[in-house]
């Protein structure tokens, strides 16, 4: 082994950190790194807020060593690891993502609780693309033609692909991610990845390192895993639905009964879920992108009704025995970034069960029928989490804070462009 990859997820949930010589990581040699990485823009930018100091101070990379597996995507032998970013005082660095999931965890660790979280992620394969001012296409299959049409739950669409399949499964084994079914869901060349429930930070890890390795052996394939909320007009939106459930110090599920039944508290944290979920709108749809998703009648919900086996809800709960009572969140966006968007719903949904948070009645029939109570557009949610009285002391002061300047940026970037729709419908009649 040569090297070993030392990384952690940004807040967009892309992977930086340093690669450091495999005999220097096994030595222990301090690792750090500018303070403000963790809150990079997409764009490469770097928000002023007072926030982050003028002297651009160190943190210090810390390695989960339960993290280090080979990497299946390099070319010569090295390892990789996930690590925790702690300020020089010892603690936490408040603005990583990682670090925001694990403040949550051990709130619920404080009360004699463990959560327990599933994600299923969507996303899309696609051609390889050279020029960003063109829409993605659909890649050749085995079959010498792109696929057309919806084949959702189809094998053999699913095997057109088998080279990436085949690479990526021997990938993702390699770094310990517990995948459970696979499928070929409802748009053009669009898949979906059930994980296996267990620990958040460690689910968390898993998914962050689930899409590293997507984007990297797709490459090696002349391909683009494409985790975008909307990548494709028309086509279905990808989402990142979180399974959740509460057990207590002996194990047991706090969702059910003796007997079998809901309990108060299962209700509690429903309630939670729909007191909290729309200020942290921004955490599930992070980008202006994300916004593009919520379409009525499309299976991603534009509300946060609650019902029994309903996914025209913004939160579902699926049929099941009482050891495996959960509700589904199906609000996040592929494109969120999974240690926030888990911190995000057990935060609101613990919030629900200290305060005894309230549920509306499960909603019956067609969820899109009740009204709208999310934000609508990235610059909606923007303003309510930035007006929010509960943000805050659910993912931490400083870390909204750093949040909102960074995703303030980005939006800010992104009235500077000039997109293909108005050159498409301005140009000749304006």
């Amino acid at each position: 082994m040569r090297d070993v990859e030392c990384l952690f997820a940004d807040v967009t949930g892309y992977p930086r950190g340093k690669l450091m010589p495999a005999a220097s990581f096994a030595g222990g040699t301090e690792l750090r790194i500018c303070q403000a990485i963790p809150m990079q823009c997409v764009t490469g930018e770097y928000s002023y807020d007072p926030i982050f100091p003028d002297s651009d101070p160190d943190v210090r990379l810390v390695p989960d060593l339960a993290t280090l597996k080979r990497s299946p995507w390099a070319s010569v032998p090295r390892y990789l690891a996930v690590h925790d970013a702690y300020e020089m005082d010892g603690s936490l660095c408040e603005f990583a993502p990682r670090s925001v999931l694990k403040n949550v965890v051990a709130r619920y660790a404080a009360a004699g609780l463990t959560p327990v979280v599933a994600p299923e992620i969507e996303f899309y394969l696609t051609a390889a693309m050279t020029d960003p001012a063109q829409p993605l296409v659909s890649p050749t299959g085995k079959g010498g033609r792109p696929e057309v049409g919806q084949s959702a739950f189809s094998l053999n669409a699913l095997n057109e692909l088998a080279p990436f399949w085949d690479a990526f499964h021997a990938a993702i084994d390699g770094l310990g991610i517990r995948a459970d079914t696979w499928l070929h869901e409802v748009g053009e060349n669009q898949y979906e990845i059930n994980l296996l429930h267990g620990d958040p930070v460690a689910v968390a890890d898993q998914a962050f390192l689930f899409k590293t390795a997507a984007r990297e052996i797709a490459l090696q394939q002349g391909l683009n895993a494409v985790f975008m909320a909307k990548p494709v007009p028309g086509q279905a939106g990808s989402s990142m639905h979180l399974h959740q459930s509460v057990v207590d110090a002996q194990g047991r599920n706090i969702f059910s009964a003796a007997d079998g039944s809901a309990t108060e508290a299962f209700g509690h944290y429903i309630g939670g879920l729909q007191a909290y979920t729309p200020d942290l709108m921004l955490v599930y749809a992070p980008t202006v992108n994300s916004y593009r998703r919520y379409v009525a009648g499309s299976q991603a919900p534009t509300n946060v009704q609650w019902g029994h086996d309903n996914r025209t809800a913004g939160l579902r709960v699926p049929v099941s025995g009482p050891a495996a009572r959960r509700v589904e969140n199906r609000l996040a966006g592929a494109d969120a970034n999974p240690y926030l968007a888990m911190a995000a719903t057990l935060a609101a949904g613990l919030a629900g069960l200290e305060e005894r948070c309230q549920p509306a009645e499960p909603v019956q029939g067609n969820g899109y029928d009740q009204a709208r109570d999310l934000p609508r557009t990235f610059d909606a949610a923007l303003n309510q989490m930035a007006s929010s009285r509960h943000a805050a002391r659910l993912l931490g002061e400083r870390f909204v804070r750093g949040y909102l300047a960074v995703k303030t940026l980005e939006h800010e970037h992104f009235l500077r462009e000039v997109t293909a729709w108005e050159r498409r419908f301005l140009l000749p009649q304006v």
